[in-house]
């Protein structure tokens, strides 16, 4: 796993295998990055969910194929994780290598209704747009994935 964080910014970037495992210590990393600048209760909570849901989706729906250890990869995939902080607000960035039509993913950021309750999954994206102030799906940079970017003005909701 690298990590590159650069306090002049307040921009942490990882780069990691897609599975659980990484996710779940890049994580870790995420948190302390944002403790280290000051930020706290439901504003690091909120970035800290964000991010982690961000990240899951990757590792399930990005190519990772729900991989637990980097041994389970059939190929080498990986995640990029771009967290900014700035005054008033945070930004989170995970970019994954498994295809997909960004038009589908927004549509699942931004359903006509409610999601389907009966179905087991679905509703994680949904949810983050009610947590965040936007949410955007775009081609991540190399093009072999998506990247989604989350945002979220700091203080009381």
């Amino acid at each position: 796993m690298n990590a590159e964080p650069r306090r002049e910014s307040d921009e942490l970037r990882l780069e990691f295998p897609a599975v659980h495992a990484s996710a779940r210590a890049a994580r870790g990393l995420v948190r302390h990055f944002a403790e280290q600048r000051g930020l706290a209760g439901s504003d690091l909570d909120s970035l800290i969910l964000i991010a982690d849901e961000l990240m899951t989706n990757a590792v399930d729906h990005g190519g990772g194929r729900g991989a637990m250890e980097e041994s389970e990869l059939e190929r080498p995939v990986s995640m990029r994780v771009s967290v900014v902080l700035e005054h008033a607000c945070w930004q989170v960035s995970v970019s994954d290598q498994g295809g997909g039509d960004p038009e589908v993913v927004d549509r699942l950021l931004h359903p006509d209704g409610l999601p389907d309750l009966e179905d087991e999954r679905g509703r994680g994206l949904y949810l983050m747009t009610l947590e965040c102030d936007s949410v955007e799906v775009r081609r991540s940079d190399d093009r072999l994935g998506l990247c989604l970017v989350a945002r979220r003005a700091l203080g009381p909701r």
